[in-house]
């Protein structure tokens, strides 16, 4: 699995909270949450636009970069 590492506006637990929400839906995916440093790193075989749309989907800025 690749693994993915996005930059996401999270300024709570309850922006964290809601990145797992919408990540737990996706399923088939291992993510961890760098909450002070407002990254999500995820292991996915699904297309990088799947996880970008994803995520958008908590209502934050997503910005992609790269692979880790």
């Amino acid at each position: 699995m690749t693994k993915h590492e996005f930059e996401v506006a999270m300024t709570c637990e309850g922006c964290s909270g809601a990145v797992t929400r919408v990540l737990n839906k996706l399923g088939d995916v291992k993510f961890e949450i760098d909450l002070p440093k407002k990254l999500v790193w995820i292991e996915s075989d699904r297309e990088v636009d799947v996880l970008m749309e994803t995520l958008k989907k908590c209502g934050k800025e997503v910005k992609y970069n790269g692979t880790k």
